[in-house]
Order: structure tokens, then C-alpha cells, then sequence
């Protein structure tokens, strides 16, 4: 791996992290990151969480895009319908999944990604807890 590879790796790796506090931070729930390096040959980071109505998803969505564009990580696309039960977010390094609890369930991303490695993170200004890795 390049000097270049390893930095994109460290921002994309951070970017995770924000984003996973930024999802804690706004009333998600069992929010994990994963590193998916080796794993995936689409994306090196992925975020899962739980989101409490279709309403906080679509809003908790659009507070990611703009984390992505505030930290140099563009929205690549989106896939959001009204009323939805999974919504992606993709960054291309980084993809997020929000759910509604059923939907998480039923497509079991935590398994599917389960010989990944946990990012470790925590809530901002909180010491870890729950869900939270730090």
C-alpha cells in the first residue's frame, strides 16, 4: 500500500467514525462501524444503525451528506424513498445503512459483515456505552 492509499484509508476510516457519532448523536440506535477493507471490493468502511421513524432517517440522511461535504466527502448517490425501511448512503469508501428495526433484522448487515473488523468510536463528549465502541 502506498503513503496515498494509507492516508485516503485514515480519512475514510475517520469519516466512519464521525459519521457514526453523528448518527448516535441524533437518536440512532445499535449504530455500528465496520471495516470492510479486504472484504468488500465496493467500499472500505461501513456504517449500520437503527433509525426510530422514516422521518428521523430521511433527516438523519441529509445530516450525513452534509458531514460528507463539510469533511471532503462528496455524496456519490442515495437511495431514500419516502416511507422506506433502508435507506444507503454512499460515499464510496464509506456507505451508510440506516434501518428501521424490522428491515435491520430481516437483512442482518451486522452478520453478513461479521468477519469485518470494529471500528472503534464513541458518542462525542460521552464516555462509551451501550452500543458505543471507544
Amino acid at each position: 500500500m502506498t503513503t496515498q492509499t494509507n492516508a485516503a484509508a485514515l480519512e475514510a476510516r475517520q469519516f466512519a467514525i464521525e459519521a457514526a457519532r453523528l448518527l448516535a448523536d441524533t437518536k440512532c440506535e445499535d449504530v455500528v462501524a465496520l471495516d470492510v477493507r479486504g472484504l468488500s471490493q465496493v467500499t472500505s468502511f461501513v456504517v449500520i444503525a437503527t433509525g426510530t421513524s422514516d422521518r428521523q432517517m430521511s433527516s438523519v440522511s441529509d445530516d450525513v451528506v452534509e458531514l460528507g461535504e463539510s469533511t471532503g466527502h462528496p455524496l456519490f448517490r442515495m437511495n431514500r424513498e419516502r416511507s422506506s425501511t433502508w435507506t444507503v448512503v454512499d460515499f464510496v469508501d464509506v456507505t451508510i445503512h440506516l434501518f428501521e428495526p424490522n428491515a435491520r433484522a430481516f437483512y442482518d448487515l451486522d452478520h453478513l459483515w461479521m468477519d469485518a473488523d470494529p471500528v472503534p468510536w464513541k458518542r462525542n463528549g460521552a464516555a462509551p456505552r451501550g452500543g458505543d465502541s471507544g
